[in-house]
């Protein structure tokens, strides 16, 4: 059963092959450590979680390497993003870059995101992306300019713009006039920024005191770490134009090689569909979502929609998310008591054992078409509701049977998902919720018949504002989860 991916460079579905067998080098862009990291970033880095952990189910031996940028990164007023931070907090910037470096990877610890094998600094790779812009300087395709920047000519490049569609001629100048000047293309891009004596973050080089530009850092790292030409490169979509674009050019003009092979990069978190960003203000961090949902349920809500595509982020959502994989969970906490209370037996059934191998198999088939976890996650719900009858059948079950059930959760839930713990706490579930939801009501209707509107219609108000929502109906009132503020 062949693994299919979705390739950007192509723009088509293409099997999977490694440049070596049995072993697969992936990248992806990293955070840039200026702030904590928000839920558009769990998006992206649990959707590319997922990819290693298929790789690794399917006994590839996966070298994952994600970088963290410290240096480099501009804002459109060119000013570097560390730097501005330090600024305001009083710090020293490699102060920042470390303090939101731990809290990036204790969200992504939080979230059951593993962590890369090798998760390389930009500022450890100066020596490195000093080469490889003397090596584009030798061969012709940078130049220098008077103040001491070097620049990449995309003129140079034939296919320059193949990854995201743009015309090269098409492309408009920068935004500031001196930019405009100094490039020989509006579209040439730095390699090497000078520095003045002012500025904090900067390194001696051949063309004087300075700083890497974004783009070449994650060429130094990723041909460090995977060679001239790796398996796969991930990262948002958001980042196609320019820096990926930019990073395949410099990369295959320094080294004459094709960079990655695969392109896999996952859809934007948006919040009433527009792209969740600190820069808007519209971002929740991903400390202050795991106050209020749980780990599992904030995977679930991402891996519900496919990687490619965006993803909507409300509270609704969110609750529904939280809701559905506390499903899974109640199942497989009903699963593992009645594992304590059967005696051993070393066979599974026969019609359990072709139940799981079905299952399995569309888990699977999901999976090696472009990780569709959509469709992966609905073949494990399907699982769930025949798990459930099995278990409420009053049928004799042997430990080898529900232990192989067990193993198919902990396997596809847990191990590829990241969605079931192997360890499942005793906190309030679903059912619990129905129970406690089923008095709540009972109260109310006794208010109604007594005719205590007042009182029946303020529980009511009370729970909207908890976000649920009670219709009332001719065969009794029921309840669901709407959009309350609670």
């Amino acid at each position: 059963m062949g693994l299919w991916i979705y390739n950007y460079l192509t723009r088509e579905k293409e099997r999977f092959e490694p440049l070596q067998e049995g072993y697969v080098g992936m990248y992806a862009c990293g955070p840039t450590v200026y702030d904590h990291a928000h839920l558009g970033h769990a998006k992206t880095y649990v959707a590319l979680d997922v990819m290693v952990r298929y790789l690794r189910y399917r006994d590839y031996d996966v070298r994952y390497v994600q970088n963290i940028t410290d240096v480099g990164h501009l804002l459109d007023s060119g000013e570097d993003r560390i730097i501005r931070k330090a600024r305001l907090e009083r710090v020293e910037p490699m102060e920042v870059a470390a303090t939101y470096e731990r809290s990036y990877f204790e969200d992504m610890d939080a979230l059951g995101v593993q962590r890369p094998n090798i998760a390389p600094r930009a500022s450890g790779h100066i020596p490195e992306q000093i080469q490889i812009v003397q090596t584009l300087l030798e061969k012709g395709y940078a130049y220098e300019t008077e103040r001491g920047d070097v620049y990449f000519s995309v003129e140079m490049v034939d296919d320059y713009g193949k990854l995201s569609g743009r015309d090269v001629e098409d492309l408009e100048a920068g935004a500031r006039v001196d930019v405009r000047e100094e490039k020989r293309h509006p579209a040439d891009f730095a390699l090497w920024k000078h520095a003045d004596p002012e500025h904090i973050l900067r390194w001696p080089s051949p063309w004087g005191w300075g700083y890497p530009g974004w783009h070449v850092e994650c060429t130094a790292m990723a041909t460090r770490y995977l060679g001239e030409t790796f398996d796969i490169h991930g990262g948002g979509v958001d980042n196609i134009f320019p820096h990926n674009e930019c990073e395949i050019a410099q990369s295959e003009a320094a080294t004459g090689k094709p960079f990655a092979r695969y392109w896999v990069l996952t859809g934007s978190l948006t919040v009433d569909n527009v792209k969740m960003s600190k820069s808007l203000g519209n971002f929740v961090t991903i400390k202050d979502a795991l106050e209020t949902y749980s780990p599992e349920a904030i995977r679930f809500f991402i891996l519900s929609s496919h990687y490619r595509k965006p993803v909507d982020y409300s509270r609704e959502a969110m609750l529904g998310a939280e809701r559905g994989v506390e499903r899974l969970h109640n199942t497989v906490r009903s699963l593992r008591q009645r594992k304590e209370r059967v005696a051993p037996s070393a066979t599974v059934d026969r019609s359990e054992a072709n139940l799981l191998s079905s299952y399995s198999e569309r888990f699977l088939e999901a999976m090696n078409d472009d990780f569709n976890t959509p469709r992966a996650i609905a073949a494990l719900f399907d699982l769930n509701r025949d798990v459930n009858e099995l278990l409420n059948s009053g049928k004799s079950l042997g430990q080898a049977t529900l232990d192989a059930i067990d193993d198919v959760y902990r396997e596809l839930g847990g191990d590829v998902l990241g969605i079931i713990p192997d360890q499942l706490t005793d906190e309030a579930s679903g059912e619990l919720v129905e129970g406690l939801m089923e008095i709540i009501l009972g109260i109310r209707q006794q208010y109604r018949r007594n005719k205590d509107w007042q009182e029946a219609d303020a529980l009511r108000d009370r729970l909207a504002e908890l976000g649920i929502v009670v219709d009332d109906r001719p065969e009794g009132p029921i309840w669901r989860l709407g959009s309350g503020s609670g």
